[in-house]
């Protein structure tokens, strides 16, 4: 993570377009916010586009906008999220998921940033940041011909690879006590910690989901903890030299909860 973060440092002052590869729940969006947060253009608009949650036929709608009229259901004019962005940073997250038609579109701007909105043909300068993110291997797409190689060319100006939370085990519990505190802190709980089983628990375990899945862990163990700690039954988790016991009065209610 020192590299991660120092690299972010490197790249942070400048308009470099960059990509952020790693798999799901690694944290991709928040070190893009960091990057944003921590650039000349923080005060300036942060807008994410889930490129793999917007249907294909309104993508391209989405980040160059349209003209009012250009298709059915298009009653008024929309700027888009890039011309939304102007001035800030766009987040291209899950750029993998890409049509390949828009691709095209999108290589214009990532090279001269210039759009044209649907159902127009005239072309405007946008000063919008993009930073991509995939968990995606997009070297082996330009391969299979399901990603422009020229776009990922451009796309890869300067690249961070996120590790995943199983490959930094030092981190899990730095990591899992802020979102302890965090999380105590927003439901008014007051000062909490973790108990030794729930510490040697939350190191043993694989953490298949990465951060993520340490975020949906502790904010319910947080909510149903009744004392100021958190053990391992509330995680839903064991050491690995330990079994689950016969549960106690209340474990299922635990169980199901988490």
């Amino acid at each position: 993570m020192e590299t991660v973060v120092e690299s972010a440092k490197l790249v942070e002052p400048t308009d470099a377009t960059v990509l952020i590869v790693g798999e799901s729940g690694r944290g991709k969006e928040v070190l893009a916010r960091h990057i944003h947060d921590s650039s000349p253009r923080k005060d300036r608009p942060f807008i994410i586009v889930d490129c793999g949650a917007v249907v294909d036929n309104l993508i391209e709608s989405e980040l160059f906008g349209h003209e009012k009229g250009a298709f059915t259901g298009a009653d008024r004019k929309f700027a888009g999220r890039l011309r939304e962005a102007s001035g800030g940073t766009v987040l291209l997250d899950e750029i993998g998921e890409l049509p390949l038609a828009i691709q095209v579109k999108l290589l214009r701007f990532v090279q001269d940033r210039e759009i044209a909105a649907v159902g127009s043909s005239v072309y405007e300068q946008v000063d919008t940041r993009v930073i991509a993110a995939t968990n995606r291997d997009l070297k082996a797409m330009v391969e299979s011909g399901s990603f422009r190689e020229d776009l990922y060319y451009r796309l890869n100006v300067f690249a961070i690879t996120t590790p995943g939370l199983r490959e930094r085990p030092d981190d899990v519990l730095a990591l899992a006590k802020y979102y302890l505190g965090l999380y105590a802190q927003q439901y008014g709980k007051g000062h909490m910690e973790f108990s030794v089983e729930a510490e040697r628990a939350l190191v043993s375990h694989h953490w298949p989901g990465n951060v993520r899945e340490l975020m949906n862990l502790v904010n319910p163990a947080v909510i149903v903890s009744k004392e100021n700690r958190v053990n391992n039954i509330h995680l839903g988790l064991f050491p690995e030299a330990d079994t689950p016991s016969s549960p106690s009065v209340g474990d299922d209610d635990v169980a199901e909860q988490v």
